[in-house]
């Protein structure tokens, strides 16, 4: 397939790789003249406006930073969807509001353009691994005329229903997640009250039933004061979206909204000050 990349970052551009690597042809958007050059010595197909990038293009992905960011790449008379040929799909991967996704299926309509709202988890080694999981909202037929792209940097790619519930399955596990990583900050706070050391408990919990995901971060970096470093800021991101979505949807985020405002997560976790 003919690609159109926009965001070629700390995710977009170990996509765009394995994308070439699976033999497809891929165009990338890069605006700097000093970049396009690096991009050029690199062998990418590099272009300065988002038209040049897309036009020709089967799929266009966006992997860009934030909400913000994807409504102004995407929307609009200089976005993407604007200059996308009909029948091509817009996969979009960035988090952000569910309502966004929503609004780009209707602006694409008008074009005859598809829209995916592809949502990630994983770094940059999954996608290396071929190993990154999709939640993928839209039509479960676009869908599977372009899951052997997506296969080239994903698995497993789960169909989640409507555009939308890509980003609310997001939303949802990395609220969870965070709260795990938050929960594990505490047990590793309890075991020293009675007694037991950091190394020592986040050893053995790795074990037993209270094992999980966030708990296997914390005992990855070998203390909880390495955890904000390492992902605080991208952590914080998304627990603010959560907090955004929920608010303007009516929804209570119940024990895990608690967990999530609790000294635990925002100051060990996130980093707040």
């Amino acid at each position: 397939m003919k690609i159109g990349l926009i965001g070629a970052g700390r995710m977009g551009r170990p996509i765009l790789d394995r994308l070439r690597e699976a033999g497809h042809d891929a165009a990338v958007l890069v605006r700097q003249a000093e970049a396009r050059e690096d991009a050029a010595a690199a062998g990418l197909s590099a272009h300065a406006s988002i038209a040049e990038t897309v036009r020709d293009a089967d799929l266009v992905f966006c992997v860009v930073l934030n909400d913000a960011q994807v409504r102004e790449v995407c929307l609009g008379p200089d976005g993407a969807i604007a200059a996308m040929k009909p029948g091509a799909v817009l996969v979009q991967h960035t988090t952000s509001d569910p309502a966004t996704a929503q609004l780009l299926g209707v602006a694409a309509a008008e074009r005859g353009v598809q829209v995916l709202d592809a949502a990630l988890s994983g770094g940059p080694h999954d996608i290396a691994a071929g190993r990154l999981t999709l939640w993928v909202g839209g039509d479960e037929a676009v869908l599977a005329a372009a899951q052997p792209a997506l296969a080239s940097y994903a698995d497993p790619i789960l169909f989640v229903g409507a555009l939308g519930n890509g980003q609310k399955v997001k939303l949802v596990n990395n609220a969870l997640f965070v709260s795990q990583v938050g929960l594990a900050v505490e047990a590793v706070r309890l075991a020293g009250a009675l007694g037991i050391d950091e190394p020592a408990i986040l050893a053995a919990l790795q074990h037993g039933s209270g094992a999980s995901r966030g708990l296997a971060v914390v005992a990855s970096g070998g203390s909880v004061a390495a955890v904000a470093p390492r992902i605080g800021a991208l952590m914080a991101k998304d627990v603010a979206t959560v907090r955004a979505v929920a608010a303007h949807a009516g929804v209570d985020l119940g024990v895990i909204g608690e967990v999530l405002a609790s000294d635990a997560v925002e100051k060990q976790v996130l980093g707040a000050n």
